[in-house]
């Protein structure tokens, strides 16, 4: 069972032979990272049961999984609430963002294919070109980051980062959406592709470094606004 994106919603393709449970989870989980439910908003299982087309058992499933991993919380009521993160989660979270994601270029410096640095730069251009569109801008900025997580070759460390994407879904409203902030996240992008290309691994630790706390710069100012 595979997922693919809708308009509005992401959408259950049943052909590939996941458990029902699991393709639901999935479902929602590329929902929460897509923006398609945001912090505050609230799942009911009988709604989630009908955009998928499923019953409300894969989906009950699905809501213990969310609830196990901390990205969703008991509403008053019915449903479930997706979880907001407080300024302290947010900078523990942009911690691990600066360790792991230095650590992914350093080994994608190292180890990714000319097929990947042009993927990479194609992904730029589009950013760029997305501009003012925030949420067009996040969602090639996610794809960007997955590419480096993918050319690292790193199995330990991708998952690691997987894990990151669930929390990082929490956070709410697009960094890119800050006055001033989506011209020097380009040139930073620009520093992580161009280090990479370069096969110098200290340089692109060091520009992912600097990318994510420049990142989290922005996010407080949304969080302090």
């Amino acid at each position: 069972m595979t997922i693919r994106a809708g308009q509005d919603w992401v959408v259950v393709d049943r052909s590939d032979g996941l458990p029902l449970g699991e393709a639901v989870f999935r479902s929602l989980r590329e929902a929460l990272r897509g923006g398609i439910y945001r912090p505050g908003d609230r799942l009911r299982e009988e709604d989630v049961a009908q955009r998928l087309n499923v019953s409300r058992t894969p989906v009950r499933e699905a809501f213990g999984r969310l609830v196990s991993k901390g990205l969703v919380v008991p509403a008053t009521g019915r449903g479930l609430i997706v979880r907001r993160l407080d300024t302290t989660e947010v900078i523990e979270l942009y911690a691990m963002r600066a360790i792991l994601e230095a650590a992914a270029a350093r080994l994608a410096a190292q180890h990714s294919s000319p097929i990947e640095i042009d993927a990479l730069q194609d992904l730029q251009r589009g950013f760029e070109a997305a501009e003012p569109d925030s949420l067009e801008m996040a969602r090639l900025n996610r794809l960007f980051h997955e590419t480096i997580f993918a050319a690292a070759r790193n199995r330990y460390l991708d998952s690691a980062l997987q894990e990151l994407q669930d929390a990082i879904a929490l956070l709410g409203r697009t960094t890119f959406s800050v006055d001033g902030r989506p011209d020097p996240a380009a040139v930073e992008h620009r520093e992580i592709i161009a280090a990479i290309a370069a096969r110098d691994p200290e340089r692109a630790e060091e520009a992912a470094r600097v990318h994510i706390n420049e990142a989290l710069r922005s996010r407080l100012r949304i969080m302090q606004g």
